[in-house]
């Protein structure tokens, strides 16, 4: 939300959400505390970030730029392209999930854990990582930024390594690819 201060901790105060969509994911958090506080349940809570890969969500920007590059369509390019996001590799996520699932002792209280890659990478590298991929050039109409959207995000995902090991293994170049390829298979 209107947090400012990078990695993004779940020690911050997370009170100020820009969007319904932020404030769903608090709203969750405040009850899943309430939960274990009343009745002393282990609940571990996934912050995750900016999640690509396949079988997403159609409305993400990674399946709206490649739609887009191979229709030979433009796109928007919210915030001139000053967006900066922890692009996350689905496989990245399932194995912080995994590692969480098959702990024996979780502590007795409402834990949250990050899940994300730990580095903000620019939109206009991220679009520029797609267009090599698929070989061709995008036509790129500059917009505003959307209503609620941040500027940045980045994970701080310290608690979780130290909790259960978690690394993410997936750079952003191979994890584009690797949608990329899935994308043109499927919609072949």
């Amino acid at each position: 939300g209107a947090n400012l201060e990078m990695p993004y901790s779940e020690k911050h105060a997370a009170d100020h959400q820009m969007s319904f969509y932020a404030a769903t994911k608090k709203s969750n958090e405040v009850m899943a505390h309430s939960y274990a506080h009343l009745y002393c349940l282990p609940i571990t809570m996934f912050r995750f970030f900016t999640v690509y890969g396949p079988w997403g969500r159609p409305d993400m920007a990674i399946f709206k730029f490649t739609k887009a590059i191979l229709n030979n369509e433009p796109i928007e390019v919210f915030n001139f392209g000053k967006h900066r996001r922890d692009f996350t590799y689905i496989d990245d996520i399932v194995e912080g999930i995994l590692l969480l699932a098959t702990q024996e002792k979780f502590p007795n209280n409402a834990t949250i854990c990050n899940i994300g890659c730990g580095r903000p990478f620019g939109l206009l590298d991220f679009i520029s990582i797609v267009e090599q991929n698929l070989e061709k050039e995008i036509k790129k109409e500059f917009v505003d930024a959307q209503k609620g959207d941040v500027e940045s995000t980045y994970a701080d995902v310290k608690r979780l390594n130290d909790f259960v090991g978690y690394k993410p293994q997936t750079d952003l170049k191979t994890g584009i690819n690797k949608f990329v390829k899935w994308f043109k298979a499927y919609n072949g």
